[in-house]
């Protein structure tokens, strides 16, 4: 009878190099989309998407990051991994239904994503958009969010017996498993639904996504009121700090050509119902830090693997999409409250951080947050647009 033999020591370390990148790209594609396609979700029903439309949108910006992930890492051979604007999304999910529609919408987003080609081709309007102070980028954003934040208490207040098991698996998985904190979370909230909510026959019945071909339609409040805001939250809130976390683990990306096929890619999802593609932050730290491989140079593998991870969840956009229109509304919503709380805290560290901007930045957060609407325009370009001048005029009187 033959024996077994253990593998030789060369080929362990071969075979340990690579599982290694590829189980943290799995995992950051799993957690990555687990933790936010709900917020994503309440962005595209907020601005006028059907459940299909929702699905469709979702399946493209999924499918979309997994393929440019993919593309770029495997062709550069460096850790570059994209994501969807979780900040656009939550943006949109405050944004009142513009005049037009939904399809003006979608015109919003080819407009964005027009700026973030143009970003990249024209290096001085690039550096532009990054000279946006900080607190008044940080402080537009923790406006934006502060809404969805609070809906984890209202829901508790409206919901106890349902939304309270939820919270407390979170905060139990925060202290236990940080990074399965949210998939921790909708696996309960999907349990809890499923116990309590009677899901109609045939709901669940076509879980493969069907993208759908949205004509756009341009209107000059939507491009302002939608497409700018989510323009300068995803480069202030997803492209900066995905550069940071680059350079933080000795990457240099050239941004040009990122830029540009994220822009191009965002247009192309657009289309589909999907709002904006960028660079990845949290996800990134995953796939370039150690944690993905202690040889750096070994570390693309993991992005490799997460763009090929996402493409295979993308085609659970239409299940994922139809069990949340079934849910109570206020229980998804405080679900993708809690995945925001971190994105909140580092808003607003960001924004209160210098004391010199505290003002104008809380200017900009509090006319953020109101809601307030001038000219069909929303309050996260009047907020930026308050902050900035309070800013000016401070700094005025200072060197005058």
């Amino acid at each position: 009878m033959p024996s077994s033999s253990p593998a030789p020591s060369g080929e362990t370390t071969s075979r340990a190099s690579t599982v290694q990148p590829i189980s943290a790209g799995i995992l950051a594609a799993i957690t990555g989309f687990a933790s936010s396609f709900t917020i994503l979700l309440a962005g595209f029903t907020a601005v006028g998407a059907s459940q299909a439309e929702a699905a469709s949108g979702l399946f493209a910006v999924a499918f979309g990051m997994g393929l440019l992930t993919f593309l770029l890492s495997l062709r550069a051979r460096i850790p570059i991994t994209i994501a969807w604007s979780t900040p656009g999304a939550a943006l949109l999910a405050a944004t009142a239904l513009p005049t037009g529609g939904y399809a003006a919408a979608i015109g919003a987003y080819l407009v964005t994503a027009g700026l973030i080609v143009v970003a990249g081709l024209w290096r001085p309007f690039g550096r532009a958009v990054a000279s946006i102070p900080m607190p008044l980028a940080g402080a537009m954003l923790a406006g934006v969010l502060l809404e969805l934040c609070l809906a984890p208490m209202r829901a508790v207040g409206a919901m106890p017996a349902l939304a309270l098991p939820i919270i407390l698996a979170w905060a139990l998985a925060m202290r236990f498993a940080r990074a399965w904190a949210m998939p921790v979370a909708v696996v309960v909230t999907a349990a809890i639904v499923v116990a309590a909510t009677p899901i109609p026959a045939g709901a669940l019945a076509d879980p493969w996504p069907q993208p759908l071909l949205v004509l756009p339609v341009f209107t000059l409040d939507a491009a302002i009121g939608i497409g700018l805001p989510l323009f300068l939250v995803t480069m202030a809130s997803q492209n900066l700090p995905g550069l940071a976390v680059m350079q933080a683990n000795g990457y240099r990306v050239d941004v040009a050509p990122v830029f540009v096929s994220t822009g191009l890619a965002s247009g192309a999802t657009a289309l589909l119902g999907g709002h904006s593609l960028n660079l990845a932050a949290i996800t990134a730290a995953l796939c370039a830090g150690p944690e993905a491989h202690p040889d750096p140079a070994r570390r693309w593998i993991a992005s490799v693997a997460n763009g090929i991870a996402c493409m295979v969840l993308a085609f659970g956009a239409s299940f994922a999409t139809a069990f949340i229109a079934v849910s109570p509304p206020l229980l998804i919503q405080a679900v993708a409250g809690l995945a925001l709380l971190g994105s909140l805290g580092g808003a607003l560290t960001s924004a209160l951080g210098e004391e010199r901007d505290r003002l104008p930045a809380l200017v900009t957060f509090v006319t953020a947050a109101s809601g307030v609407s001038f000219g069909g325009i929303g309050a996260a370009f009047w907020g930026l647009i308050a902050g900035g001048a309070l800013l000016l005029l401070l700094r005025w009187r200072v060197s005058a």
